[in-house]
C-alpha cells in the first residue's frame, strides 16, 4: 500500500498552530453574515445564470460498493465489545496508565470523522443524495465523477484538520494521521472495489495522483484560512471547481459561507467533545449564527454535568478519562 506521509505537519502556515485561545482563531467575522441571512443552499440556488451542467451521472456502476465504515464489525456496531472483553480492556487501560487521548484517534478520527468526511458527497448511479450530497452536485453543479468525491472529501477533512491542530500538539499530530491514513486506505479499496481498478500499478499512480493533488489543496486552503473570503474563493475555485471558465460566482459565494460556517462551529468546540467524535458537519440547508453569551454559558454547564466529575459526583471509568480540556 502507499504510504502517505503526514502533509499536515508541514511548517508553511505554522500560524495556523495556534491554540483557540488566541481570538485570530475564534473571532471569525466572516461565517456570521448578519446582512444576508441566507443558508448556502439558497445563496447557490439565487443564482438567474444559464450555466450549462456537467455532466450528473456517475461513469461506473460499481460491482459492489464498500461500507460507509469497514468490514469490521466491531467498527461497525460502534466498537461495541462484549462485556468480558471490555471489563478485560478498562483492567489493562488502569494498570498500564495508557493515555486514553492518544488511543481516541484511531476509532475518533480514522473511523467516526472519516465517514463523516467520506458520506458528504458520496453518490452512486441511480441512487438518492443526501441533502449535502444534493447541494454539490445539484445545487452547485459539481459533476458526479470520482475525482469530485475525492475533492469534497479532502475540503471536510481539510475543515478537520484546521480544528485538530489547535489541540494539544502530541494529540493534534496523531488524529490528523489517522485521518488521512484512512482517507487513502479506503481510496484503494473504492479504486478496486467500485470504479473497477484491478491493476496495483494504476491503483498506485492514482494514489499517487491525488495525494499531490491533496498537498496542493491543503496549502491553498490554509492560506485562505489566515487570509480572507476573497483568497478562499479563489482556493475553491481552483480545488473544488476545478477551475473552471465559466463557474457561477454565486456558487462560490455559497461555498464559502459554508467553509466559513463550518470553521466557526468547530472553533466553537471545546478540545474533549471534538476529541469525543462529538462534531457533525452542519446542512447547506441551515443558517449558522452566531452564538449568545447566553448560549455559550449554557454549553459550558452542560459540559460541567457531563464531563466536571468533582460537580457530577459521577466516577469515570479508565477508558472515559481525559486531559482534554472542556471548556470553549
Amino acid at each position: 500500500m502507499l504510504r502517505i506521509s503526514n502533509i499536515y505537519q508541514r511548517p508553511v502556515f505554522a500560524i495556523l498552530r495556534q491554540t483557540r485561545a488566541n481570538s485570530s482563531f475564534i473571532q471569525q467575522p466572516k461565517p456570521l453574515n448578519t446582512i444576508d441571512k441566507r443558508s448556502p443552499s439558497q445563496i447557490a440556488n439565487s443564482s438567474t445564470l444559464d450555466i450549462e451542467v456537467p455532466q450528473n451521472k456517475a461513469p461506473v456502476k460499481p460491482k459492489k460498493k464498500r461500507p460507509l465504515l469497514s468490514d469490521s464489525k466491531y467498527e461497525q456496531q460502534g466498537y461495541q465489545l462484549p462485556s468480558y472483553a471490555k471489563n478485560i480492556g478498562e483492567w489493562v487501560i488502569k494498570l498500564l496508565m495508557i493515555d486514553m487521548d492518544k488511543v481516541r484517534a484511531g476509532p475518533i478520527a480514522g473511523s467516526v470523522y472519516y465517514a463523516e468526511c467520506k458520506r458528504q458527497g458520496l453518490q452512486f448511479e441511480d441512487e438518492p443524495l443526501s441533502d449535502t450530497a444534493y447541494f454539490f452536485y445539484e445545487d452547485i453543479k459539481l459533476p458526479k465523477t470520482f475525482s469530485q468525491w475525492f475533492q469534497i472529501t479532502a475540503l471536510h477533512q481539510w475543515m478537520l484538520s484546521v480544528r485538530m491542530r489547535a489541540m494539544p500538539f502530541k494529540y493534534g499530530r496523531n488524529y490528523q494521521q489517522k485521518l488521512v491514513d484512512r482517507f487513502f486506505r479506503d481510496m484503494q479499496l473504492r479504486l478496486a472495489d467500485e470504479m473497477n481498478v484491478n491493476s496495483s500499478r494504476i491503483s498506485d499512480q492514482y494514489l499517487k495522483d491525488y495525494n499531490s493533488q491533496l498537498r496542493g489543496l491543503v496549502c491553498s486552503y490554509d492560506e485562505a484560512f489566515a487570509t480572507d473570503d476573497i483568497t478562499l474563493a479563489q482556493a475553491l475555485w481552483r480545488n473544488l471547481f476545478n477551475a473552471q471558465k465559466n463557474v457561477d460566482i454565486t456558487h462560490l459565494e455559497a461555498m464559502v459561507k459554508y467553509v466559513r460556517g463550518q470553521l466557526y462551529v468547530l472553533s466553537k468546540m471545546s478540545d474533549r467533545d471534538f476529541a469525543f467524535g462529538k462534531f457533525k458537519f452542519v446542512s447547506p440547508n441551515e443558517l449558522i449564527l452566531k452564538f449568545t453569551p447566553e448560549q455559550e454559558a449554557e454549553m459550558l454547564k452542560r459540559a460541567n454535568e457531563e464531563y466536571n466529575f468533582e460537580i457530577n459526583g459521577k466516577k469515570p471509568i479508565p477508558s472515559e478519562k481525559s486531559k482534554l480540556s472542556y471548556e470553549n
